[in-house]
């Protein structure tokens, strides 16, 4: 009687194989993750920024302030939707953005139209956006 016995299993060339695969496509998708986050990053500072300009020319034109008079930051708390961060921090210590920079602190006088993106946030999403995307707000 003869015994045929093939074991199934996998060779250790295909196991090397298929992790070999695994790294390569790790190696491609996690910098295009990296670089996702960063630009959803940008995207909310930028959309911030937005929020906050309506919000001074809200609050310039039921206070009728031209263009370069001073506001404290916390006036701004009345005119952001009640829950949100940004609200939360402009009704407390500071407008600060995902990076942690700040646009103005609540007692800090500023002036309208004067709102700019901090160069530190810039910097360090430079490799994410281009320089352009801030162009409303450069300092």
């Amino acid at each position: 009687m003869k015994l045929s016995r093939k074991l199934g299993g996998f060779t250790l060339v295909e196991i090397m194989i298929v992790v070999a695969i695994i790294a390569l496509l790790a190696a491609i998708a996690v910098p295009n993750f990296l670089r996702a986050r960063k630009r959803t990053q940008a995207t909310r500072i930028l959309e911030d920024l937005r929020i906050i300009t309506s919000a001074i020319d809200q609050y310039a034109i039921e206070r009728n302030k031209a263009t370069g008079d001073a506001f404290v930051w916390t006036d701004l708390s009345g005119y952001v939707k009640n829950g949100t961060q940004l609200y939360n921090t402009l009704s407390t210590d500071n407008a600060v953005d995902i990076l942690g920079n700040a646009y103005g602190t609540s007692n800090q006088i500023d002036t309208v139209n004067a709102l700019t993106v901090s160069p530190l946030s810039i910097a360090a999403l430079s490799d994410a956006v281009p320089s352009d995307y801030w162009s409303p707000y450069l300092p």
